[in-house]
């Protein structure tokens, strides 16, 4: 797949802003400057970004409690990310929802879900609003593998499926639900078969090859707008952090760890776009000082911004 240079250093720009956002917000926590905790997206970047890279803005995401880096490749803006996860006035949501609830519908995010799986009711939702509008717009709704054993993924699976909605499921399988594995739970250990019961395709890919998700997502999504249904797309990776920032991890193995690292979808990529030649050492350090210097300022602004007024605590709830 033949993939413009432009997209290509927007992919790496993009992958960048999660890996230092994600290491900037665990720094934060550490510090005891976050309230709540955070579930680092570290090691799954080239699985968001090479899916959103295929939606337009105007297509809608579903996140789970692990969705900054969703938002982040969906375009979201540093400063209203850090500043919501701050719990601070400025954020996305006004300092309400914390890291896992951000919500930004400017880019089409409808936001991260910390219950799991629930956030596919309300991609599949957006997806039956926009076959009944004739919308030309698409759904994503992201889970792992744990949220796909699911009363809501099986339901929403058959739904969108028997109504031929524009839907791609996507199953970032990571191989950790919190400190369950995944072989203990599912007996298939390609879990893109589980397509098959719903009578439509199924896809599985490496969820560290940013431009294996690409073009996995960029013809589902194609498939989607045709009016041809919804596609389930598996992206096989691995969360190098623990389930939520300073986590034991009693559960796996340094072992483990480490022999998942060797497969960092960043230098990965890195390594593509100067080996063949999409982009010089000097180009693509520009990107990585920049998205620095970005994120410094997330911080900076974050901290800066005022926490929500008390006297507003019930404004936004409705009955």
């Amino acid at each position: 797949m033949q993939v413009q240079r432009e997209i290509l250093l927007e992919m790496y720009r993009r992958m960048i802003r999660i890996r230092r956002f994600e290491l900037a917000a665990m720094d934060s926590f550490a510090r005891g400057q976050i309230i709540g905790t955070v579930h680092p997206y570290i090691g799954q970047e080239a699985s968001g970004v090479g899916v959103c890279m295929a939606l337009r803005r105007d297509d809608l995401i579903a996140g789970t409690h692990r969705s900054h880096g969703h938002i982040i490749a969906k375009g979201a803006d540093m400063k209203k990310m850090m500043a919501e996860i701050f719990g601070k006035e400025t954020g996305y949501c006004k300092g309400r929802s914390g890291s896992m609830g951000i919500a930004a519908f400017e880019t089409g995010s409808l936001g991260a879900l910390s219950i799991v799986g629930s956030g596919i009711p309300l991609a599949v939702g957006a997806a039956l609003a926009f076959k009944m509008r004739g919308e030309d717009r698409i759904a994503v709704p992201f889970t792992g593998e744990g949220g796909s054993n699911t009363g809501n993924w099986h339901e929403c699976l058959n739904m969108a499926s028997i109504w031929d909605l524009p839907v791609v499921f996507v199953l970032e399988n990571n191989h950790w639900a919190v400190s369950t594995r995944v072989d203990s739970v599912i007996k298939v250990k390609d879990l893109s078969i589980r397509a098959q019961g719903y009578g439509i395709p199924g896809v599985r890919v490496d969820g560290f090859d940013v431009l294996a998700v690409y073009e996995a997502a960029t013809k589902a999504v194609a498939r989607a707008r045709r009016g041809e249904g919804p596609t389930l797309l598996v992206t096989e990776s691995y969360r190098f952090e623990g389930h939520y920032a300073g986590e034991p991890e009693v559960y796996r193995t340094r072992s483990e760890v480490e022999e998942h690292r060797k497969s960092d979808p960043i230098p990965r990529f890195h390594k593509y776009l100067i080996d063949n030649a999409k982009a010089s050492s000097d180009e693509v350090n520009a990107i990585d000082a920049e998205v620095k210097q970005e994120i410094v300022d997330a911080v900076q602004f974050a901290k800066a911004s005022p926490p929500p007024d008390p006297a507003t605590a019930m404004d936004y709830i409705y009955a």
